[in-house]
């Protein structure tokens, strides 16, 4: 075939880079005591960096779960295949511990280097990340039975991946899920009508059904039912003691605008086998330990996409060159990438701060505990909500072979909603903030004391933290303006930190823009006087 033309002025493939070569997140690391991770931090940002990575995660989304209901002889077998990819994204996230390991680790910052290592792989593909998160969760809600804690724990945060449904004292490693959400209620669990009966032997029988159970091939679940004391919390194994599957009826996959990879199930119990974690009558306050784990989680991961989809967009307009110089050097196209980098590592410097907060709370920090409390919800809320827009306009920073899905950007875009749907939606996160200042007045002080640790850094951030002090005393339609009062909580949390301990660069434009008002409704349009250059550069992608 005759040549037609030379292909010029494509950009080259985004392989070969060090994920963990992201100073925000290094700098966070070291500040929570884990500069010990560090190593194996960047061993793993290597390998998210590279193109057997991104095939694996391709590969996992191209070739989604199935659900297999019955085997050929037509007995129930519930099971759900998955790609081959999937498997080595789950053995890559288990063996780096970024599931329940922590748990187990008692070197200082624990939290914040599984944090920031959930943070570089989660870059690779998202999918997967969502059983690695409930894994983690799982387990401050287990301890409320200690008992089954002291059985269950160490095989959770074991390093090994091992696939299958056995009985889980039988395994070298667990996968844990939830299964909360049922069709009338959604987050009012409350309402939830599925039953728990008590048992001789102190088991109970489940019934009813789960509209949404994420990775339902996971090893066991906790879950909510009604017991006679009221609304309890049950740990579900997959398969029972004497090898036997638990009668958990896979119903149907739901299909997804995103999350592809990962199985979202919806579940029957008929009399299925659950084992009481807390008390009855407490599975809201038993698995709340859970909710807050994953909505941490939720932040990091909305940082994590943010963090892809400004460097991918770098990356591009560094090789990429339109009406004679490359994209990098025009000036509106500065605007934008800078810009993208601002809102990517506010994102990532509040996301790890929750995270050292998580570290300092379990070390026994009161004043730490109330500012993750409200942080978690306040972050929750902004960090998940500011990514679908991100996304967005990364994906534009492409053009249109940013539309299409070899570039990896259309994935990314899809996934973005799901974490601020996930463990509540906006107005859930945004509720819960109030719920956490009207139940702990105290942690609203704390929260302040957090901003006031920059005070007289920046004119701009002091007024802002003035400004909210004022929203926070006026009570006049306070459920009606949620949104506007935890948003501006977010930004100054972000403001404050980045002042702190952030670029003087991305700082200053953050505060200029975000809470100095000189900023449009789109991304792109800093003021005049930033330094585009300096924030743009933080964002070039670390060859190795």
């Amino acid at each position: 075939m005759t040549a037609t033309h030379e292909v010029t002025n494509q950009v080259p493939l985004p392989y070969g880079h060090d994920t963990a070569a992201d100073p925000t997140l290094l700098d966070a690391l070291r500040r929570a005591d884990a500069g010990w991770a560090e190593p194996e931090l960047r061993e793993l940002g290597r390998l998210a960096g590279s193109e057997q990575a991104a095939e694996w995660g391709r590969l996992a989304n191209e070739n989604p779960p199935v659900l297999r209901t019955h085997d050929r002889f037509g007995h129930r077998i519930d099971e759900v295949e998955f790609h081959p990819a999937w498997h080595e994204l789950m053995r890559t996230a288990v063996s780096y511990g970024l599931h329940a390991a922590p748990w187990r680790d008692e070197r200082p910052g624990a939290h914040s280097a599984r944090a920031a290592g959930f943070f570089v792989w989660g870059q690779v593909e998202a999918g997967h990340t969502c059983p690695i998160s409930m894994t983690y969760a799982a387990v401050p809600a287990l301890r409320a039975n200690p008992a089954l804690a002291a059985e269950l724990e160490p095989l959770l945060a074991a390093r090994e991946y091992d696939y299958g449904l056995r009985e889980p004292r039988t395994k070298r490693g667990l996968i844990a899920g939830m299964s909360m959400t049922e069709k009338q209620g959604g987050s009012d669990v409350r309402t939830n009508t599925t039953t728990a009966v008590p048992q001789p032997d102190g088991t109970y029988r489940l019934t009813g059904h789960k509209w949404f159970t994420s990775a339902p091939m996971s090893d066991l679940f906790l879950t909510l039912a009604q017991a006679p004391g009221g609304l309890s919390c049950f740990v579900l194994p997959r398969v029972l003691p004497d090898g036997s599957r638990n009668r958990l009826q896979l119903m149907r996959l739901k299909d997804k605008l995103g999350n592809k990879s990962n199985a979202s199930a919806e579940l029957e119990y008929d009399g299925a086998v659950g084992l009481l974690v807390g008390e009855e009558g407490r599975g809201v306050p038993t698995i709340i330990e859970m909710v807050n784990m994953t909505r941490l989680d939720c932040t990091i991961g909305a940082a994590s996409g943010m963090r892809y989809g400004a460097t991918r967009a770098v990356h591009h307009a560094l090789h990429r060159r339109a009406f004679g110089k490359a994209l990098v050097d025009q000036p509106l196209m500065r605007n934008v990438l800078a810009d993208l980098v601002v809102e990517s590592e506010a994102a990532t410097i509040v996301a790890m701060r929750l995270a050292q907060a998580t570290d300092r709370t379990l070390a026994g920090d009161a004043n730490e505990a109330l500012v993750r409390r409200l942080g978690l919800a306040v972050a929750k809320y902004w960090v998940c909500k500011r990514g679908p827009a991100h996304s967005a306009e990364a994906l534009e920073c492409l053009g249109g072979n940013g539309y299409v899905e070899e570039s990896g950007m259309p994935r990314l875009y899809r996934e973005a909603p799901l974490v601020s749907i996930w463990e509540g939606s906006g107005n859930v996160a945004a509720l819960d903030a109030l719920r956490a200042m009207a139940k702990r007045p105290e942690s609203v002080e704390a929260f302040l004391g957090e901003l006031d640790a920059a005070a007289g850094a920046d004119r701009r951030l002091d007024a802002a933290v003035a400004a909210l002090r004022k929203e926070l005393t006026d009570l006049s339609d306070l459920e009606y303006r949620t949104r506007r009062l935890v948003e501006s909580m977010a930004l100054a949390f972000q403001g404050s930190l980045l002042v702190r301990f952030g670029s003087p660069a991305v700082a200053d434009a953050f505060c200029a823009s975000r809470l100095g008002g000189d900023h449009g409704a789109a991304f792109g349009t800093l003021p005049a006087g930033v330094d585009t250059a300096a924030i743009i550069d933080r964002a070039r992608p670390v060859i190795v």
